[in-house]
C-alpha cells in the first residue's frame, strides 16, 4: 500500500495499492508490516496475506486471466485513523465485487507473473465452461 499527499482540499492523503508479489517460502510468514519512507511518500509492505483459489469461482478466474490486463485484487478495510489496511487477495471478479458492495476497499493491481501461471494451471486443471443450449419458447396459447 502507498500512502502520498492528496491534490485534494478534501482529504491530506491518497491512497493505493501498487502491488502484490508471492513467496513460496512459508516457514518466513510474519504478521506484521514494513513501513518505507522516500519524502512524502510512504509505502506499507504487508505481509501474511492469504490468497486461496475455490472451485466455485474457477469461471471469475477464468475471465480474469482472459481479460486486457488481470489482476489481483487487494482488499482492505480502513483502521481507526482512516488507513486502509488489507486483509485479503483475490483474484476473482465476483469476491472482489461482493467485498466491494460490503463497503470494503478493493485495489485492482496487475498479477505477477508467477500468481499468473498458478492461476492459469489451476483454471485448465478445474475449469470446463458449460455449454450454451437454446431454450424452447413455451407455447403459451397450447395453455388455454
Amino acid at each position: 500500500m502507498e500512502s502520498r499527499p492528496s491534490n485534494s482540499v478534501w482529504q491530506d492523503v491518497s491512497w493505493d495499492a501498487v502491488g502484490v508479489c508471492s513467496r513460496s517460502d512459508d516457514s518466513q510468514l510474519q504478521n506484521d508490516e514494513k513501513v518505507i519512507k522516500r519524502g512524502d511518500i510512504e509505502q506499507y509492505i504487508y505481509s501474511n496475506l492469504e490468497l486461496r483459489l475455490f472451485l466455485d469461482e474457477c469461471e471469475s478466474y477464468y475471465h480474469n486471466l482472459m481479460s486486457p490486463k488481470p489482476g489481483c485484487f487487494v482488499i482492505a478495510r480502513e483502521d481507526d485513523k482512516g488507513c486502509p489496511v488489507p486483509f485479503l487477495v483475490s483474484m476473482s471478479f465476483d469476491e472482489a465485487h461482493a467485498y466491494l458492495e460490503g463497503d470494503d476497499l478493493v485495489y485492482s493491481v496487475p498479477i505477477p507473473a508467477e500468481l499468473y501461471r498458478w492461476l492459469e494451471a489451476y483454471v485448465i486443471e478445474h475449469y470446463a465452461p458449460m455449454k450454451r443450449k437454446k431454450r424452447k419458447r413455451k407455447d403459451w396459447k397450447a395453455g388455454e
